[in-house]
């Protein structure tokens, strides 16, 4: 009889059966199914399963969250199932055949812009505080600002320009570069790409608009004269030239003997790449974005604009949920590339995020007494006001459906105040509660009516409606199970007095350890599978933080294992994110499953460049997945640590 034998027949049944399952595989914690028609999946009934600590779905495969033992877990379901020789590979392809044409771009949208995102939210909040500095009269009856009446003010005021530039201004070279990452070509190419197209050489493209036709500097060929116009915050135009590059490069890299590729390929790639940019995609990709921009600030100003912001307010969360929200991304860049250099679209994202975190603070309430809702709950909450609203989207809001929809009602009429106003944002990319440090300061005053709308329309529905339609097990949660199990066998008559005096783990890596809730992924982010540390390695071999056993190991991907302490501690340590995909490819695994191991023995050696190749973070992370006999346990970050040497976490 199998350790899992309940489960797995269950879950089995609840997928679907065999018949609806097109590919199965696993990672260290997960169980990544293609599903033939994942409407048959009953997620509900699957995240009740004893061990089971969660689904969601991710580019198009349906994850099962098991935890340290999904290998047994897995191997248990293959056999019971029937389904034999299915690859990692294969459940990836099997993922891509399930989507259509526009889930493919808007996946490949997604994940341009994904690498972007913080340097846009650093760039938005840099521009909110020059808001506050500068631009706010608060002084002398309102007639001057912090910066009017103060040189040190003044010189910050200027100073931060300096980065609010280099994101919006310079943002193509982001663009290009992220184009190649994406697309696994050369990234210096990209970049060199991108800086032509915002060169200190090229009238400044926002400019343009207010220079006269005569007065615009050219290129003469004798022949013809071509434009020296800069790209600065395109999108399109710099999409476009991102994916000639890319395409050149690959077609040179086919056709070339392997001898002279270094020499051939980057000269044949770029110098057509930069010529065709400024000549053909640059000012069709202008034309483009600036006729959408155009067309979407028409409707934000027309007489429908009042429709067409609770259209947009209702549907943003949805958007969000299909990644077509990332287009919008690429809108609001052109909107403040337009001369009035502000945008009325982004304050309703802001918003949105709002009334979405309304509706799961109402959950919170409503779910205080269930501990493991709330371990989703408040962290989702907390991240969903802070502007980044997938973990309570998928986390809770779509779970139980009627959250979403109340809070989608509640950013309709937020953003329907909003736009009926003209409120106008100067900034992207800060979204939830610090949105309001994008907003122009006259219209600071309704906007934070239209958040307080955002905040209690959607939390009284909530509440209201969760009251009705909760059950008694949803609001109060199911009594504990026991203690977790998987602990492998033999470990405890293995444990001894002076093992079991452990009361900390050294970090095991040199780096930067950050707070667990930073982590790239939200399976680790929103503590899923547990409390922990994420770190950003500045070196490559990972080290046992403490004695203890090997307890699973991932034996063809390398990159990742599990770890028990004698008194009961269960640990995992998870290289990169997603790096299951790149199957062992950059890792070497120096132990195996029951092997004892001294503090500092190295575990794994990887190779930052190929996983950054890959398209994958190479943030690696230590969580505490079962506590064991521990108690008070404590988490360390926000310093370098040496691995072996700094503490990252301990307990009483």
């Amino acid at each position: 009889m199998g350790k899992y034998d309940n489960d797995v027949k269950r879950l089995l049944e609840l997928v679907g059966g065999k018949e609806n399952i097109q590919a199965v595989s696993h990672c260290m914690t997960r169980m990544r199914f293609v599903l033939v028609d994942p409407k048959k999946a009953d997620e509900k009934a699957i995240e009740d399963l004893p061990s089971v600590k969660g689904t969601f779905t991710q580019a198009g495969q349906y994850q099962v969250i098991i935890g340290n033992d999904v290998s047994v877990f897995y191997n248990e379901f293959t056999a019971y199932a029937g389904i034999e020789g299915v690859s990692k590979d294969a459940v990836k392809a099997a993922a891509k055949t399930k989507q259509n044409i526009a889930q493919k771009i808007m996946g490949t949208l997604g994940e341009i812009f994904a690498p972007l995102i913080p340097a846009l939210i650093c760039g938005g909040l840099v521009l909110g505080f020059r808001n506050v500095i500068g631009e706010i009269n608060f002084f002398n009856n309102g007639t001057q600002s912090l910066a009017d009446i103060s040189q040190f003010w003044s010189g910050m005021y200027n100073f931060l320009w300096l980065i609010g530039e280099a994101v919006f201004h310079l943002l193509p070279v982001g663009i290009v570069w992220s184009i190649t990452k994406k697309m696994g070509t050369t990234q210096i190419l990209g970049i060199i790409l991108g800086l032509t197209l915002v060169s200190s050489q090229l009238l400044n493209g926002f400019s343009v608009a207010d220079t006269p036709a005569s007065e615009i500097p050219v290129w003469d060929f004798g022949f013809v004269q071509v434009e020296m116009i800069g790209y600065q915050g395109q999108v399109i135009a710099a999409m476009m030239a991102g994916f000639v590059l890319v395409y050149l490069e690959k077609f040179f890299k086919k056709i070339c003997p392997e001898v002279i590729s270094m020499i051939v390929v980057p000269f044949c790639s770029l110098v057509p790449a930069v010529i065709i940019a400024h000549t053909v995609v640059g000012p069709i990709g202008w034309t483009i974005g600036n006729a959408i921009g155009d067309v979407v600030y028409a409707g934000l100003t027309s007489d429908f604009r009042f429709l067409f912001a609770a259209v947009f307010g209702l549907l943003y969360a949805p958007l969000v949920m299909t990644g077509l929200h990332h287009m919008t991304n690429a809108i609001d860049s052109q909107l403040l590339n337009t001369p009035a250099h502000s945008t009325i679209l982004w304050p309703m994202i802001a918003l949105s995020n709002i009334a979405q975190g309304s509706s799961v603070l109402a959950m919170s309430i409503l779910q205080k007494k269930n501990e493991r809702a709330q371990q989703v709950n408040v962290p989702a909450c907390i991240s969903c006001y802070l502007g980044v609203t997938e973990p309570a989207l998928f986390g809770v809001n779509l779970k139980y459906v009627f959250p979403l929809v109340c809070g989608m009602i509640g950013s309709c009429c937020a953003a329907m105040i909003s736009v009926g106003f003209g409120v106008e944002a100067l900034s992207i990319g800060v979204g939830g509660l610090p949105g309001i440090l994008s907003i122009k300061p006259e219209y600071w005053l309704i906007f934070l009516l239209a958040m307080a709308v955002a905040v209690a329309v959607p939390f009284a529905l909530t509440y209201i409606v969760g009251r009705v339609k909760l059950s008694e097990q949803d609001r109060f949660g199911k009594e504990s199970a026991g203690p977790a199990a998987g602990q492998p066998d033999g470990i405890a008559a293995e444990q001894d007095s002076e093992a079991s005096e452990v009361k900390e783990l050294k970090s095991i890596l040199d780096g930067r350890v950050m707070p667990i809730e930073e982590a790239p992924d939200d399976v680790f982010s929103q503590k899923i599978m547990g409390d922990g540390v994420a770190v950003e390695p500045s070196n490559t071999v990972v080290t046992a933080p403490a004695d203890c056993v090997v307890s699973v190991v991932m034996g063809d991907t390398c990159h990742a294992c599990g770890l028990t302490l004698p008194n009961g501690v269960e640990l995992l340590i998870h290289v990169g994110v997603d790096t299951v995909d790149m199957g062992g490819d950059g890792f070497r695994l120096f132990v195996k499953e029951g092997d004892h191991v001294k503090a500092g023995q190295k575990l794994i050696e990887f190779d930052p460049e190929k996983i950054r190749a890959a398209g994958h973070p190479c943030t690696t992370m230590l969580i505490v997945t079962a506590e064991g006999s521990a108690s008070g346990i404590k988490m360390h970050s926000g310093m370098d640590a040496k691995a072996g040497e700094t503490t990252v976490i301990s307990w009483e």
